[in-house]
């Protein structure tokens, strides 16, 4: 192509403007499991993403309290796709010391192997000199857990471990609580220098010390989750809670924002009593929280997680997609089979439970929050409220010019609250219906609403000149209709002979 002339931008002049990457809609399809099991998931690293019951097993094994929440999960149909479990430190944790990733030859047993007088220098929970160590003799090991022997062998006060899932070598401190440390390495005294070849150091790609800590309740755990990692998760059980901790969580997530769901399994036969007060189904109840369910199961502690891996795998993205938890199944759940008084006790208390009918099948009923409003609905309008809110706030992000203070510029925020109606009209969460509230603009208590729902902004020109100097909209107003499901029928048929 020649370069000779005058530029063509003198006649035709383009220029290109990549419009930024919009927020992204809130994820209703997570849950999040707070274990206690110790040395797995540190309190730095606090949370880790799980997409199979392998990845589970691999971290967990086959009998902790986080893999038999993870195996109900999974096992649920249709399959939930993602799982979060993060550590409650329920007790004081030990100091540790998680080395990078190798790489490389350091990744290579060999290069390990040929080492008979290796040597590094660690500080353990916070000693006045570092422990040095020399003549670490790897050549007669036959694999990296050997390495970790060895240099475990000449550590006072902590041991060393290779893990093989994240191919990494750990430090822990034999002691717990908040002097519990165990320091980045550095180079040892004499012989061979293995800091680096150990990826131990300050500098090392991936490395990181977690200093122990005191216990801490779980009301504190779900705050660290809710302020570290909010958007990851949406529903919330805490398998080792007493029922004061369920009390304190519940509360909380209550008045989260953004918001999740708290779920609660008990074994307690009180709930199949009328006149036990003392369960936590019972208790809960009396607090009207909305964004907590409990269930009971006599046999399964983690119950709820099966209720839960079935709710949260609506798709409110789809057509005709959302459920309701009645009738559903619990694989993993052996259903109860209680008299109709024990029953009846539970549905007092808005306990769930999966239970046997006598027709030979099994349902989860009711499919409830501790306030008596259904699972489905809380979930539905959270979606709702967040996809508003999203879709509001990328029409303010995303535009390439500015929204005007006029009744043009209020229609096109009204058009990204409509959008989140209009999805929520499709997958069945909002339907025609009547109005049966107090109304607003033209909408009156007991108008029919076609659409399934009303949105009402009043002119700009009633305004007040403050909040148009403070640059706000005016307030918008909505009426939707939720679909609602159909749980229970009669039938009443007349027989003439």
């Amino acid at each position: 192509m020649s370069a000779n002339g005058l530029s063509v931008s003198r006649l035709v002049n383009v220029s290109v403007t990549l419009t930024p990457v919009l927020a992204q809609f809130p994820n209703f399809n997570t849950c999040l499991v707070l274990g206690t099991t110790s040395d797995v998931i540190d309190v730095v690293e606090r949370i880790r993403e799980y997409n199979t019951i392998d990845e589970v097993a691999a971290d967990f094994g086959g009998t902790t309290e986080e893999y038999l929440s993870a195996v109900l999960w999974f096992e649920q149909n249709p399959q939930p796709i993602t799982l979060y479990i993060g550590r409650w430190a329920k007790t004081a944790t030990h100091g540790y010391l998680k080395c990078g990733t190798l790489t490389g030859n350091n990744a290579l047993l060999p290069t390990w192997t040929a080492i008979s007088n290796g040597s590094f220098k660690v500080t353990i929970d916070g000693a006045g000199s570092p422990e040095s160590l020399t003549g670490l003799d790897f050549h007669l090991q036959t694999n990296f857990n050997g390495i970790a022997s060895v240099i475990s062998g000449g550590l006072s006060g902590c041991v060393c471990t290779y893990n093989a899932v994240y191919n990494r070598f750990e430090f822990q401190s034999t002691t717990t609580g908040t002097t519990s440390k165990v320091s980045f390495l550095t180079a040892g005294a004499a012989g061979t220098d293995i800091s680096s070849m150990l990826s131990g150091l300050s500098t090392s790609s991936g490395a990181y010390v977690a200093d122990g800590i005191a216990p801490e309740t779980a009301l504190a755990a779900v705050q660290i989750m809710d302020n570290r990692f909010s958007d990851q998760w949406y529903g919330l059980t805490i398998p080792s809670g007493a029922d004061n901790d369920h009390i304190l969580v519940g509360n909380y997530i209550e008045a989260a924002n953004p918001p999740h769901f708290y779920g609660v399994s008990t074994t307690e036969a009180g709930v199949l009593v009328s006149g036990d007060t003392s369960n936590i189904a019972y208790q809960l109840q009396q607090l009207k929280l909305n964004h907590t369910a409990v269930q009971y199961s006599s046999t399964n502690p983690y119950s709820i997680m099966s209720a839960f891996a079935r709710i949260l795998t609506t798709n409110w993205l789809g057509n005709n997609t959302t459920i309701t938890l009645m009738y559903k199944q619990e694989p993993g759940i052996v259903a109860e089979t209680i008299t109709a008084s024990q029953m009846d006790a539970l549905l007092a208390k808005n306990c769930n439970v999966f239970v046997n009918y006598n027709n030979n099948t099994a349902i989860l009923q009711p499919g409830c929050s501790s306030s008596g409003q259904f699972v489905d609905s809380i979930i539905g309008c959270d979606w709702l409220r967040e996809t508003i809110q999203t879709n509001v706030y990328n029409l303010l992000y995303g535009s390439t010019t500015k929204i005007p203070q006029t009744d043009a510029g209020m229609h096109i925020l009204a058009t990204g609250i409509e959008a989140a109606l209009v999805q929520g009209v499709n997958n069945q969460l909002i339907a025609p219906g009547q109005w049966n509230a107090n109304g607003f603009g033209q909408l009156q208590q007991g108008d029919y609403l076609p659409k399934g729902y009303y949105i009402y902004a009043p002119p700009v020109s009633s305004q007040a000149e403050s909040d148009r100097q403070a640059r706000k909209s005016v307030p918008f107003q909505v009426a939707a209709k939720l679909a609602g499901a159909v749980h229970t029928v009669d039938v009443s048929v007349a027989v003439n002979p």
